[in-house]
């Protein structure tokens, strides 16, 4: 709770005032059934005094008015603080989210994230806005009717306390079945999302392959399975308001009946058995209110537990110092001995060294699943290697601080996203504050200017959210767009012009050429992207089968000269 309390105590004058004016407004309400009986009924009613009845019957009114403003005070106090936790915590969480590695991104999951983010923290936001409402009144409401019936007539403050082992008893059942639930509930949540968002993603495979029907029955499971425990923890719930109101009802009838008796035997007035029996209603009425927040604390329990583990996960990859100057030396890239798997499974990458010096460019080719993203991953820092150094213009790749590697090497991701807004919003990613002509420049060498150009509006042309509305070619060539823009002293492309056909593959890499002289890193399956490249690195299977130029490697690397043989013959094929 600590680590969620640095974000709501900006408020504590509001979590101060709002439980204070209403412990106000409840002390009002709590007086008002004893003026009520022993005033306006024993005394005003008896003696059929008007004059008295209308002045009791005014201060019961000034009571529920100064009663209604306090209410509104702690209703503006609850809001403020409960909106402003939930901002604080929501802003918090994303940027934490933000500063984790992929390592931790992939063990949440995006549909966790989501969820963490949105629905839990929904909830705690909730729950603080409960606290400051009702967590004093009612409890407060129940406590101070039970007092005052039993200094009305304690015999009937006995048979109202004789009801609190069964309430307590009734809430300890419900809390102990449905807690579990809850936190099970949760984690479905997360696979039903999951589900949905990777149909989402993927409809356009669903459609082309006709698996609607059978994506639906997947998603149908999901949300079935996720459905069924609801309803159960549902019902399990919904037992502890009408268990409360049946135990209450008893109690009604128990205190009626004694008091009527006491009422016969004049011991009581009319009075007093109707301000007991009122009593008795704010009670039932405040139990029910009891027996609400006790599932949203339960619900909230289990969301500030969500939220404080994905809080308290630091990141695997602690940032380094130095800044953007370079070392002094030769090598823009180099890899001593680097090992490398996901999560602590099969190696993606075993024993891989090599050194490539700067201004000279790098291929690196292989098979699917041979480790060629892995390795851009481990240079980008994306993961850190289990074994081995990486090094980066001559330093560690540990040594600097993100802000600082992403200066100096720019990357074309495999799969390129793009965000809602222009094209010119798009490809200033790359580098904030660029001139109109640097990104024209950058959209020429990426090739994509002839395509900017026919779209209405140029560079300011809608870019919907992942590029929905372009082709991959075209993401591929913003993507590419925005990482030349930069100018970084180290360039990667990872497997970023798959989708470009081989002209126009062919013309970026002569515009590459001619207006980048930093060092260079291209991975492709195609032989023809990587050749010209002053060295080539062959992974196979994560391990380094090959390290040379192109016409060096035909005549050592056994595995190259597969790949290229048999791409020359489809080359011919076609």
């Amino acid at each position: 709770m600590k680590i969620l309390w640095q974000y709501l105590k900006e408020y504590k004058k509001q979590l101060i005032i709002g439980p204070i004016f209403k412990l106000i407004e409840a002390v009002l309400e709590i007086l008002v059934p004893t003026i009520m009986a022993k005033q306006l009924i024993d005394i005003g009613i008896a003696s059929g005094d008007r004059g008295y009845i209308f002045k009791i019957g005014a201060l019961m009114l000034a009571l529920a008015v100064i009663g209604l403003g306090c209410a509104l005070v702690c209703q503006y106090n609850a809001s403020v603080a409960s909106q402003g936790f939930g901002t604080n915590l929501r802003n918090a969480v994303f940027e934490h989210i933000c500063a984790l590695s992929f390592k931790e991104l992939d063990k949440f999951g995006a549909a966790s994230l989501l969820n963490r983010i949105t629905n839990d923290i929904n909830i705690l936001q909730q729950s603080v806005a409960m606290v400051i409402r009702l967590v004093i009144r009612a409890p407060f409401i129940v406590l101070g009717s039970f007092v005052m019936a039993s200094v009305i007539n304690w015999k009937l403050g006995l048979i109202i306390l004789a009801t609190a082992p069964i309430f307590a008893l009734i809430i300890w059942l419900i809390m102990r079945a449905t807690i579990p639930m809850y936190r099970v509930i949760q984690q479905k949540l997360d696979k039903l999302s999951s589900a949905a968002a990777q149909s989402f993603a993927g409809v356009r495979v669903i459609r082309a392959f006709a698996k609607k029907r059978e994506e639906r029955e997947k998603f149908d499971a999901t949300a079935e399975d996720f459905a069924k425990l609801s309803v159960r923890v549902g019902k399990i719930s919904a037992i502890l308001n009408p268990a409360t109101l049946l135990v209450l009802n008893f109690l009604i009838i128990s205190v009626l009946w004694a008091g009527g008796l006491q009422v016969h035997a004049g011991d009581m007035t009319k009075g007093d058995i109707i301000a007991v029996t009122t009593y008795i209603s704010y009670i039932m009425t405040a139990m029910l209110v009891v027996a609400d927040l006790i599932i949203l604390f339960i619900r909230a329990g289990v969301a500030r537990d969500r939220v404080c583990e994905l809080l308290q996960t630091a990141p695997s990859l602690a940032e380094g110092t130095e800044s953007v100057a370079m070392a002094a030396g030769e090598s823009a890239i180099e890899f001593r001995h680097v090992s490398f798997s996901y999560n602590g499974g099969e190696k993606a990458l075993e024993n891989i060294s090599f050194t490539l010096n700067r201004g000279e460019s790098l291929g690196i080719i292989g098979g699917i699943g041979s480790g060629k993203t892995t390795l851009v991953n481990l240079l980008a820092r994306f993961y850190d290697a289990d074994e081995g150094e990486v090094f980066v213009l001559g330093e560690n790749v540990k040594s600097y601080s993100f802000a600082s590697l992403r200066v100096v090497m720019r990357v074309a991701m495999q799969k390129p996203f793009l965000f809602a807004g222009t094209v010119k919003e798009n490809i200033l990613q790359g580098k904030p504050g660029a001139s109109d002509a640097e990104v024209t420049a950058a959209a020429e060498t990426a090739q994509a200017a002839e395509f900017i150009a026919a779209k209405e509006g140029g560079l300011g042309a809608r870019v919907e959210a992942g590029g929905s509305n372009l082709s991959g070619g075209q993401r591929q060539r913003l993507s590419l767009a925005r990482a030349v823009i930069a100018g970084a002293p180290i360039l990667v492309l990872d497997d970023s012009v798959s989708a470009l056909d081989y002209a126009t593959e062919l013309r970026f890499r002569k515009a590459l050429k001619a207006n980048y002289d930093g060092t260079l890193v291209m991975v492709s399956q195609r032989v023809s992207t990587i050749r010209d490249c002053n060295k080539i690195l062959v992974l196979e299977d994560g391990r380094q089968v090959g390290f040379d130029s192109h016409e060096n490697l035909l005549k050592t690397c056994e595995t190259y000269r597969e790949i290229y043989t048999s791409q020359s013959k489809e080359e011919v094929a076609r």
